[in-house]
């Protein structure tokens, strides 16, 4: 057997032998379709070729098939050709081969019609042609290949018909062979070498077919894959709609939103002009309400220097139950120098002389006693109205002005409860210092829309004895009286403070009531002949004020002190009895020394004395910065309304009257 070739080269040297070339009708399927077809299923056809050899009209037709038998064509032959001997068939595994040369002593007859290159006639079933059925449907197929098979049968059977014909005609014809047997020895030879060709083509028809399967195999994974894909790319196409409605959508809203940021731009533009010029308006504004607020605080001060730098308030408590109501005509308040509208400002006391009595027994004459001061509130007169009196005054505090308020007057006249206020908790008994300090805060909070800030805190002690006590002292340093010390605060600094004195910082109410609270338990108190609970010390309320104004660079600072002094009765009528006599005793000449240094320091700084004794008690030196150069002080003188206490009270009066008297000069601010 030759050797196989590919089919190039077996077409050129179909072409050059000018044989018939055997063609294969191809087995890819047709675009669209996607019906896997086995080899039993292919049609292999070859188209016959008109040839012509030596001027002789015979025609040689080889047909390959796998399914069916192989269609024998008889062709015509001149008179005087004999018939080719019989080639015997050779039957491959699912194809027939079928080669015959027929030679007759007739004219040439019509030449059957050949097929068109490249197709293969399909089994007829009843006349019509099957249509294609699916790849499922193996039992359709089957009996496809049933009835092709029995057309084969049928066929085969004419054939055998036909070639027991040709017999007969071989047989008249083998005769004339004999001519011819040099010509069928060459057409022999070139039959052996078409069946060569046969043979290496139906070769490679079964390499083209199992690579026809292979590639069907490959071609259904990637159809499944292009499936895939396809289902894929429509998801994505979906999507890209979607993406694309979507981005339709965001640019129509971009566009509005372009539009509309452009009107914002705009109206932005607008409000930035509008808002500079408030800007420049509201810092002129600005500038114009510092202005008046510096004008409104030296208005102030000149009003309070009007009133006077030192001024001194008389208060008569009301009578108590239980104490005898003093006879008419022994207080009077006459009315101010404006008529019974303006507030008291005099105040009248009668006494009545016993040691200028008559032999005749007649009554003693009445001596009166009258008094003028800054401001009179006699019994009826309540905290709120006194506070609203002092209330100016305070304000100062915040303006950098050091304040100073005593509470002066014998044991009983109310000097605590001007102070402190009564016990309960009544807001209508409150003293000045929860007072004072709620119209600070206040005042503060009003004044931080101004840009400034305050900061507040608080101290509390006691002079006892000539002895400084922390009234704030918690736990083991309660009573550690002899640890507390006046100091200056630095070197060459003019502030003085309280060693282990708790300075606690304040900022509401709450905190200053908590404060007041514990400094009432820890204060040092006895009973009297005068009173049944007698404070027995000085006590001194101190809030050191800081203000600060960081747009302008401004600060400002003074000490706020409110002073609840120590009975101020003289000797025999305090004296306390029982054992505690001359303890008693100690209290009474340490209150009273402290009291008349208190005096002198305050005729001194009106005297313009180079020297003032503020060290000669610690009361007076721990306030010496809120009494002289820049301060402004007030004095309450409290009073009994009762008879029986006619000589304290006016011991009293008149030593509010001798510092009313006194005039200091103006008050400076602290300012940096």
């Amino acid at each position: 057997m030759e050797p196989q070739r590919s089919p190039l080269l077996e077409v050129k040297g179909n072409i050059e032998l000018k044989r018939p070339l055997v063609k294969v009708a191809s087995r890819l399927p047709l675009p669209g379709s996607r019906r896997k077809r086995g080899p039993d299923q292919m049609e292999d056809a070859l188209e016959p070729e008109k040839k012509r050899t030596r001027g002789l009209g015979t025609t040689t037709k080889i047909a390959t098939s796998r399914p069916r038998a192989p269609v024998l064509t008889t062709v015509p032959l001149t008179q005087g050709q004999t018939a080719a001997p019989k080639v015997p068939k050779k039957t491959g595994p699912r194809c027939s081969t079928a080669v015959a040369t027929v030679l007759k002593n007739q004219k040439p007859g019509p030449a059957v019609p050949a097929q068109k290159p490249g197709t293969a006639a399909p089994p007829m079933v009843g006349g019509k042609k099957p249509g294609k059925r699916p790849a499922w449907d193996l039992k359709g197929q089957l009996c496809d290949l049933n009835a092709e098979l029995k057309c084969c049968r049928e066929r085969t059977q004419m054939l055998a018909q036909e070639n027991q014909q040709l017999r007969d005609q071989l047989r008249e014809a083998q005769q004339q062979a004999t001519a011819l047997g040099a010509e069928r020895r060459v057409l022999e030879e070139e039959l052996v070498r078409v069946r060569t060709q046969a043979e290496q083509g139906q070769q490679e028809l079964g390499n083209l077919s199992a690579r026809v399967l292979e590639l069907e195999e490959r071609l259904g994974t990637q159809e499944g894959l292009v499936q895939e894909l396809q289902k894929e790319q429509l998801g994505l196409q979906e999507e890209r709609r979607g993406l694309a409605a979507r981005l339709e959508e965001q640019e129509r809203r971009l566009q509005g939103s372009e539009a509309a940021l452009l009107g914002s731009q705009a109206e932005v533009a607008s409000l930035q002009q509008k808002t500079a010029a408030q800007e420049a308006l509201l810092a002129e504004r600005d500038e114009r309400l510092h202005g008046l607020e510096m004008e409104r605080r030296r208005l102030h001060n000149q009003l309070q220097e009007l009133k006077g730098n030192i001024r001194v308030f008389c208060r008569v408590r009301p009578v108590l139950p239980g104490e005898s109501t003093p006879p008419p005509g022994f207080l009077l308040f006459p009315p101010g120098p404006g008529g019974p509208s303006d507030p008291p400002t005099r105040l009248s006391l009668s006494r009545s002389d016993e040691r200028r009595g008559t032999l005749s027994g007649a009554p003693a004459p009445t001596t009166r006693h009258d008094f003028s001061f800054d401001r009179v509130f006699p019994p009826g007169s309540g905290q709120d109205e006194v506070f609203e009196e002092i209330s100016m005054l305070v304000q100062s505090a915040l303006d950098g002005y050091p304040v100073c308020i005593f509470a002066y007057g014998q044991t009983g006249s109310g000097k605590t409860f001007t102070m402190e206020g009564g016990p309960g908790g009544d807001t209508q008994m409150e003293g000045l210092i929860p007072r004072a300090l709620r119209h600070l805060f206040s005042v503060a909070q009003e004044l931080s829309g101004q840009g400034w800030t305050y900061s507040f805190v608080a101290s509390y002690v006691e002079i006892y004895n000539e002895t400084v006590r922390d009234l704030l002292a918690t736990g083991t340093r309660k009573g550690q009286a002899g640890e507390c010390e006046i100091r200056r605060a630095g070197p060459g600094s003019e502030e003085l403070t309280v060693t282990n004195a708790r300075y606690v910082p304040v900022s509401c109410e709450k905190e200053v009531e908590a404060l007041l609270h514990l400094a009432h338990q820890n204060r040092a108190v006895a009973r009297t002949a005068q009173n049944e609970r007698s404070s027995r010390s000085h006590s001194v309320f101190q809030l050191q004020i800081s203000g600060e104004h960081t747009g302008r660079g401004l600060q400002c600072g003074a000490p706020l002190s409110l002073v609840d002094l120590a009975g101020s009765e003289r000797l025999d009528p305090g004296l306390a009895l029982g054992p505690g006599e001359r303890e008693r005793l100690r209290e009474t000449q340490a209150i009273n020394s402290s009291l008349s240094t208190l005096g002198l320091v305050i005729m001194a700084l009106s005297n313009k004395e180079s020297h003032v004794p503020y060290r000669n008690s610690k009361l007076t030196y721990l306030l010496q910065n809120s009494l002289g150069g820049s301060a402004k002080m007030l004095m309450f003188v409290n009073i009994s309304p009762l008879e029986e206490n006619v000589s304290e009270s006016l011991n009293s009066l008149r030593f509010a009257s001798k510092v009313n008297q006194c005039v200091i000069g103006t008050a400076q601010a602290n300012r940096k």
